[in-house]
């Protein structure tokens, strides 16, 4: 019997899926719980109207990310900090207020996306990373300035 899946099965396939499967598995389980529909043409047309919308959304969604990288590409940031007399820095840098600066200029990213190897403890310029998305990333140069 040829069933759609609405679900992830474990041990049987993931959502979307077309399987063939055998009748008392689909009537006693797939059917019966919910997980999974008999495959009718007009349930297999949805279904691939469905897959092409998710697809087109996806694109779209991409699009706006990489444009979004684009623009945040090459932007400056400037954070101050406590110092001692000496040059000495009380506290450092964190992604949260690399963030928090980034909002400031109109680009709404999140912390955990700013790649940081350790907080900045010195004053300077650096270049940091900003991963949006997979394959999709914009540098950034961050200014730690004395208070």
């Amino acid at each position: 019997m040829k069933v759609i899946l609405k679900q992830d099965v474990k041990g049987t396939g993931k959502k979307g899926e077309i399987l063939d499967v055998s009748d008392g598995y689909a009537k006693n389980f797939l059917l019966k719980k919910g997980l999974a529909e008999q495959a009718s043409s007009v349930a297999v047309n949805s279904l691939k109207l469905q897959q092409e919308a998710e697809a087109r959304k996806r694109a779209e969604e991409i699009r706006e990310i990489r444009e979004l990288a684009q623009k945040m590409d090459k932007s400056k940031v400037s954070v101050t900090i406590k110092c001692g007399e000496n040059g000495k820095v009380f506290g450092s840098v964190t992604a949260k207020e690399i963030a928090s600066r980034l909002a400031d200029l109109g680009f709404d990213v999140d912390k955990k996306k700013i790649l940081l190897k350790d907080s900045i403890k010195t004053v300077g310029d650096y270049t940091v990373e900003v991963r949006l998305m997979e394959g999709v990333s914009a540098k950034i140069f961050v200014s730690v300035l004395p208070e």
